[in-house]
């Protein structure tokens, strides 16, 4: 799989993920493209942390209204009945437990379900930013990742290396690899690409990964 294929297949399976009226937070980069991907039928309220609800899709080229942006300064386009707002609103609404499902990305995410996101040794980043207050605030958290870094290690471990965003926060983890549960210290291979077995899935990852006993094939039908 190439590098879109692997992305569309994450945002693809993270989008069924969501329910019908989830008030939906999505992180800067892979998971902005969910909001492509929600089924017919569900519809989700997407909330974006830099100030208003109701995200709608990326606007057609030549469309693109440079006052209307993402938290990750991408144009989007807003819905009937969406809303405007001020930093200290978009907050309270995080922070007060007023999202159903935050998705982003991760640098590692730990067997703990602990998140490190934010800080790349010997890079200067300019901070965790909102995503300290969307992975406690929100009321499900789902991890959009590769399975491996560019160097080819492994992204899921025992116990995070770098500085953590948050503690214990993580639900859900989707890489290209597989779909796996964090729950009381386990990671469960719920689904797998059918392109990898488990023995290749399990070589990727530094945490134990324990088998769902209804564990199933990815869907990975149109990617090719």
């Amino acid at each position: 799989m190439d590098d879109r294929q692997k992305r569309v297949l994450i945002a693809r399976r993270i989008a069924q993920e969501l329910a019908d009226g989830d008030v939906v937070n999505l992180g800067i980069g892979l998971p902005t493209l969910v909001g492509g991907f929600i089924p017919d039928g569900v519809n989700v309220t997407l909330q974006s942390e830099n100030g208003f609800v109701g995200l709608g899709p990326h606007p057609a080229p030549g469309e693109e209204d440079d006052d209307l942006v993402n938290a990750g300064g991408q144009p989007v386009t807003i819905l009937p009945g969406g809303a405007f707002f001020d930093s200290a609103d978009s907050f309270a609404i995080i922070r007060g437990g007023h999202v159903d499902v935050t998705v982003l990305g991760a640098l590692e995410v730990d067997a703990r379900g602990n998140l490190a996101s934010w800080m790349i040794p010997g890079k200067m980043v300019p901070g965790m930013g909102g995503a300290m207050d969307l992975v406690v605030g929100a009321r499900r958290v789902i991890v959009g990742t590769t399975h491996l870094t560019k160097k080819g290690e492994p992204k899921l471990l025992k116990k995070c290396r770098l500085p953590l965003t948050a503690v214990e926060v993580v639900d859900l983890v989707v890489t290209e690899m597989a779909v796996i549960a964090v729950e009381q210290g386990t990671m469960t291979l719920l689904e797998k690409n059918p392109n990898y077995s488990v023995d290749a899935i399990r070589a990727a990852t530094d945490a134990h990964l324990e088998l769902s006993l209804e564990l199933r094939d990815m869907d990975l039908a149109g990617l090719m």
